[in-house]
């Protein structure tokens, strides 16, 4: 299984990474790579914020999104495309779809945050409410696929999505191309798989450390394991990271380069909210403010570097922020 993945993340390199971007920058502008000066003092480290929150829709989903649609036939298009999410990836997915005239169809867990769920029928994408869980509603795309036909999107196995997300990091090479420390958020897995690709083709050793919530660990207990783990339930504050099992594509790019995960309580991803709220003056959903945390955490062996922290999206459900704060 894991041999036919290992050969897939051959088609994410920097050639196509770098014709991703010709692709992406028709619609997007590039993502700030800010310097804080109290986030430096708190953590003792020349601190560095790679604005992915500022993106439309609010997360660097949009990356992947645009170049994914770009690369597919008129035919696959047509029959429909099939994504389920907990929010960024369903909102980037319907943003995209309506500039490739393409219909969407989003299937979302139950409980979902109600503001993703009409923003992405804002976009004009068909809304399936539908388990308790992503797990869950994974499982019943491939059953609809079965049924309807459909282009079912796996976001985390599909390489141009990949080389979408990577321009994420052949921006950090061309604005820190001195960078000691990248530090990503981890749920599937293909925004941390992606940066990793693209800057370890320029400098192998830089350093890439993930961050995932303590009570979603899919990634670390796979990594750890040696083989792809599914958890048995995965919640957390931090929706975005709330993966039961990390995509096998990106498992394969990480397992052998990734220098560390480090894993937070739920108490301190709410304070990484906190402190992107203080230290930078971002309101950053909780799976966007867990790099921040996270290299506070782990501050003793950053001291002195320059660390770029990406903060992936700001799409936060008002009972999250009132709880955090």
């Amino acid at each position: 299984m894991l041999k036919k993945y290992e050969m897939l993340s051959e088609q994410v390199n920097p050639a196509r990474t770098f014709m991703a971007r010709s692709v992406i920058y028709k619609y997007l502008n590039r993502t700030n790579l800010t310097h804080y000066s109290e986030l430096s003092r708190l953590i003792g480290c020349q601190a560095f914020v790679k604005h992915e929150n500022h993106n439309p829709t609010g997360s660097f989903k949009i990356r992947g999104a645009l170049n994914f649609f770009h690369h597919m036939s008129r035919e696959e298009l047509d029959a429909g495309i099939l994504v389920a999410t907990r929010g960024n990836h369903g909102l980037a997915m319907a943003w995209a779809g309506q500039w490739f005239n393409v219909p969407c169809t989003v299937v979302v867990p139950e409980n979902n945050n109600p503001e993703i769920n009409r923003t992405i029928e804002s976009y004009k994408a068909e809304l399936i409410v539908h388990g308790e869980d992503f797990y869950d509603a994974q499982s019943y795309c491939e059953e609809l696929v079965d049924t309807a036909g459909y282009y079912y999107v796996q976001q985390g196995n599909e390489p141009e999505i990949l080389n979408g997300l990577a321009t994420m990091g052949l921006e950090i090479m061309e604005d820190l191309p001195d960078v000691d420390t990248i530090i990503c958020p981890i749920g599937g897995g293909a925004g941390c798989a992606s940066i990793l690709k693209m800057v370890h083709a320029i400098r192998p050793d830089i350093e890439i450390i993930g961050v995932e919530p303590v009570n979603a660990p899919s990634f670390y207990n796979s990594w750890k394991k040696g083989e792809i783990v599914t958890l048995d339930y995965a919640n957390t504050v931090a929706d975005g990271l709330a993966a039961r099992s990390v995509f096998h594509l990106p498992y394969v790019m990480l397992k052998d380069t990734i220098s560390d995960v480090v894993l937070l309580t739920e108490e301190e991803i709410l304070e990484g909210i906190r402190m992107a709220l203080t230290a930078t003056h971002n309101l950053a959903e909780a799976a966007g403010a867990v790099s921040l945390m996270a290299a506070y955490k782990i501050k003793d062996r950053l001291a002195g570097k320059k660390v770029v922290m990406i903060m992936s999206g700001g799409n936060m459900s008002m009972d999250t922020l009132k709880t955090a704060l």
